[in-house]
């Protein structure tokens, strides 16, 4: 069904933190992984940190900045370019701006990060992840979330320009539009050929709370010093990524390793329909 060889992992945002974490689990677990990041240095000792600690490990690097659609496109083409198959999708980068700022298209940076970008990105390795797919294994598409979803709301005519901004409150946007996209692609694949979940990982010291502001940005980095690290914050993911039937998660909200309950706006059917139209319009497809 799919093509032969190593099974093929693509984690974005994996320079540091949870995405680390998640190349590092799925590089033991002997997928040939593709790390995704900004910068080519950090990337390149993320490669290290992880071949280091996994001898004989196949790991590619990609770069992209996911504030430009464009070079999510160019990252499409050079994955699709080097993957003549691609099992698992990590769709793991995301950000708290610590200031309003609009990406490369001019849209509120948070929402273009942590949504327009994985969303854009999916839909076009989709048909690859699909093509992938094994009798007895379907292919992956894993997104995190988290539980800042819970409490936001999106309206979408401000989906790109919203009102009242703050850093938190654009977070959690982000990650409502993470669980509606999730549910919205279920609702549009086979789970016996692909299988999409996301996820919360849990609050974990990582860096991404430093720039949530002055107070709270302050709270986060001593709340870090109390918090488990990024490996357990990879858990559900690499478990996800991993476990032998993905299909009872396929459109759901994972916590540890169960299903648990999203907020009641990500329970919408109709707003998750109504996002996946927006998200389409705005990134061209």
């Amino acid at each position: 069904m799919g093509a032969s060889g190593a099974r093929v992992a693509i984690i974005t945002g994996a320079s540091a933190g949870i995405g680390l974490h998640t190349a590092l689990g799925l590089a033991r677990a002997g997928m040939r992984v593709v790390m995704v990041g900004r910068n080519p240095q950090r990337m390149e000792a993320a490669r290290k940190f992880v071949a280091e600690r996994v001898p004989g490990a196949v790991l590619d690097t990609a770069l992209a900045d996911f504030s430009s659609l464009d070079e999510v496109r160019a990252l499409a083409a050079d994955l699709l370019a080097r993957c003549e198959r691609i099992d698992v999708l990590v769709n793991n980068a995301g950000l708290i701006s610590r200031r309003y700022a609009v990406s490369a298209e001019g849209y509120e940076v948070t929402v273009a990060v942590n949504h327009l970008a994985p969303f854009l990105l999916t839909n076009l390795l989709l048909d690859r992840l699909k093509a992938s797919a094994q009798e007895d294994q379907p292919a992956r598409i894993v997104t995190v979330a988290s539980q800042a979803h819970r409490g936001a709301r999106l309206d979408l005519a401000t989906l790109t320009h919203p009102t009242n901004w703050t850093p938190l409150s654009a977070y959690g946007r982000s990650k409502l539009a993470n669980v509606l996209f999730t549910r919205a692609l279920a609702e549009r694949i086979d789970p016996a050929v692909v299988v999409a979940a996301c996820l919360h990982p849990g609050v974990i010291a990582t860096d991404i709370g430093d720039r949530a502001g002055t107070i709270a940005g302050l709270g986060w980095r001593l709340a870090k010093l109390f918090l488990p690290g990024p490996d357990k914050g990879a858990a559900t993911s690499i478990f996800l990524a991993t476990v032998a039937d993905p299909t009872p998660f396929h459109g759901a909200y994972v916590v540890g390793k169960r299903i648990a309950e999203p907020d009641a706006a990500a329970g919408d059917a109709r707003l998750a329909e109504a996002l996946w139209q927006e998200s389409a319009h705005l990134v061209g497809l």
